[in-house]
């Protein structure tokens, strides 16, 4: 699909892999909708690279919905909707002294990251069928979900985490099924340790990211958010890529801590 002169709305598009994918398609003629709960960071990369920002709690069906009457409204028709909004949490089933896991941090997490992924899916798709055919196969858009490795390698305390990204990487086909008929492709991307300003800086932070590369098969590092933005385009411009879940991880294999 060709992406200059459309519109694309980004969930977590203020920072992380979602910043990165916003910088990449805007250099290729998108224009961005990045739907994210940072106001000061948001505005400022809208500004940045030409786009529009919309506070955006995905979870919230009025939210969603006017992050992508925003990308409808830029008049370019929207095709592309890139779910990178999420959250983590860490506790296991049973904590070590004895407690069980709180019930109200597995609902968040799931309702954030597996709900709030289908909700501007489904809205998005909605918006993205409105629009004329692309191309002679009747494309009209793509839908591009980031789950995580986690979902298909959890480890000791992702209970939450990694139940939220397998539902991600559970509805794929299906939703790639049920699209296709409005000319909607659907993928998903699985990533595995990237390096974001999730993990901060200084020593302890290199320290740490060091522990979680030595897993890491090849190229012997973190994975760059601009390799990833890469990826979602590459999703994007190939049109026989559909239903797939994607590594996306140097052949990195989670043991269980």
């Amino acid at each position: 699909m060709d992406l200059n002169g459309v519109s694309a709305v980004i969930s977590g598009g203020a920072s992380g892999l979602g910043e990165a994918t916003a910088r990449d398609l805007a250099a290729h003629g998108v224009k961005v909708v990045i739907a994210d709960l940072n106001e000061a960071k948001g505005k400022a990369l809208a500004d940045e690279i030409g786009g529009v920002f919309v506070k955006t709690d995905v979870s919230d069906e009025a939210q969603v919905q006017a992050a992508v009457q925003a990308a409808v409204d830029t008049g370019a028709p929207l095709r592309i909707i890139v779910n990178s909004a999420g959250i983590g949490w860490a506790s296991r089933t049973v904590n070590r002294d004895g407690s069980p896991h709180d019930l109200a941090s597995f609902q968040k997490v799931i309702q954030v990251n597996l709900v709030g992924t289908f909700n501007l899916m489904r809205i998005g798709a909605a918006a993205i069928a409105k629009t004329e055919p692309a191309d002679a196969d009747g494309l009209r858009g793509v839908v591009i979900n980031t789950a995580s490795v986690a979902a298909l390698e959890g480890q000791t305390g992702q209970v939450a985490y990694s139940a939220s990204k397998g539902g991600i990487v559970g509805m794929t086909l299906p939703a790639a099924r049920d699209l296709s008929a409005i000319g909607v492709r659907v993928n998903t991307i699985c990533p595995g340790i990237i390096d974001t300003p999730i993990y901060g800086e200084g020593e302890a932070a290199e320290a740490f990211k060091a522990k979680l590369i030595a897993p890491v098969v090849f190229p012997k590092r973190m994975g760059k958010a601009a390799e990833f933005a890469h990826l979602v385009r590459a999703l994007i411009e190939n049109d026989y890529m559909n239903g797939e879940v994607i590594r996306f991880d140097g052949g990195i294999r989670f043991q269980p801590k």
